[in-house]
């Protein structure tokens, strides 16, 4: 591990080295330099040393050996009794990965053997059931467990992990246990011939997109917003096996006891919306949201806003697109008044049409749009809706 070494032998007892320290982590005791738990290893206090009794010991990169892993693990997470749609978008993009060059693993905890059997359908080379009750409900330090033993049988070099409140616990946790690297909220991936996956997501508060890797520890954990990948066919017959495994009996205790579990009743999703209606800043106040979220209503579709709107109070944060709020993929998306940061593309890019207005021409938006319009949302509006009763849409 990197640190900083002292040879008392040439120490002088200066002191110089404490006061260079930027992080106050070095203090003197009986004349020598004492290395407190706040340095950050910046060699400040090597350089200042007139002596040379300080030396920075860097630590010795170990390569991994990449040949002993192969192939690309989904993490299958069950919600409701179902298989949650990000784990067949996350199948589809393990397939492109893959070309035909990896194995596509999957791993699940449940009892029903339909959902394994549902998983060869949507190219899974072979699917490990984990169909133990202790695993009925989600406890993270189980369910680690059980992707840990999945990683130990398979060996692969890449694991998906949907970015759901559950993957979000999960992955992390998992990928400490294992010392490797895990890259969150990805939203684009590529793999590479050596098996280096170029994790991609948006940086600096959305500023860049940055190419992460993780080159000298296997396997490579990345998290996957939902509805930023196609998802998988599924394919009349069942292209995979089916593997039922078991955990040892201290690998499913716990302390943790699961006394009741209550369905959360069921809300308006903007994630799930095939019609959406975004707003942003240049709606003039709040009240005025209500025109087009009656827009919306009249579509069969829903109101989201942006940040800066859901930041004032204007819409619960549950209807704000974007890195910090929902991603959705809808059918059709209208945006009125919206700039079109990249925060905010980045959350709805994947739109199949999106229709922009806006008074700027120079809006970020239309460089996506499909349709624009240059005009006061105030005055399209009423046009647009006309137009479409016209057509007998709405």
């Amino acid at each position: 591990m990197a640190g900083i070494v002292l040879d008392k032998t040439l120490c002088a007892g200066c002191g110089a080295c404490e006061s260079s320290c930027p992080f106050g982590a070095i203090t003197m005791e009986k004349g020598f330099p004492v290395i407190g738990a706040g340095c950050r290893v910046c060699g400040v206090c090597v350089k200042s040393c007139p002596c040379g009794a300080l030396s920075l010991e860097k630590e010795e990169k170990k390569e991994v050996d990449k040949s002993l892993w192969k192939g690309i693990l989904v993490f299958a997470e069950i919600e409701a009794g179902a298989l949650h749609p990000v784990t067949l978008e996350l199948l589809g993009k393990a397939r492109e990965l893959s070309a035909g060059r990896h194995p596509v693993y999957a791993v699940m905890a449940s009892e029903d053997p339909s959902h394994a059997e549902e998983l060869t359908h949507y190219g899974a080379d072979r699917v490990l059931v984990y169909p133990h009750p202790q695993l009925r409900h989600f406890i993270c330090e189980l369910y680690a467990n059980m992707l840990e033993d999945a990683i130990d049988r398979l060996k692969p070099a890449v694991v998906l992990v949907g970015a759901t409140p559950l993957g979000r616990s999960l992955a992390p946790r998992t990928a400490v246990r294992l010392r490797t690297g895990l890259t969150a909220d990805c939203t684009s991936l590529e793999l590479r011939e050596n098996s280096d996956l170029v994790q991609i997501r948006p940086a600096f508060g959305g500023n860049i997109m940055a190419q992460i890797l993780t080159t000298r520890t296997r396997p490579q954990f990345a998290t996957v917003r939902y509805k930023v990948m196609e998802a998988a066919k599924r394919s009349e017959a069942a292209e995979g096996s089916v593997e039922i495994c078991s955990l040892p009996e201290e690998k499913l205790r716990t302390s943790v006891t699961v006394v009741s579990a209550v369905p959360k009743p069921p809300a308006a999703d903007i994630s799930q919306a095939e019609i959406l209606v975004a707003c942003g800043r240049g709606l003039k106040k709040k009240e005025d949201l209500a025109l087009f979220e009656a827009f919306a209503q009249r579509l069969g579709g829903q109101l989201a806003v942006t940040r800066p709107l859901a930041e004032e109070g204007w819409a619960p944060q549950s209807k704000q697109i974007g890195l910090s709020g929902r991603t959705v993929r809808p059918r059709v998306i209208f945006t009125f008044g919206v700039s079109g940061a990249i925060q905010f593309q980045a959350g709805m890019n994947g739109s199949d049409t999106i229709i922009a207005v806006n008074t700027d021409p120079e809006a970020p938006i239309f460089r996506i749009a499909h349709i624009g319009v240059v005009g006061d949302l105030y005055e399209v509006l009423p046009r647009l809706e006309a137009a479409l009763e016209r057509e007998g849409i709405i």
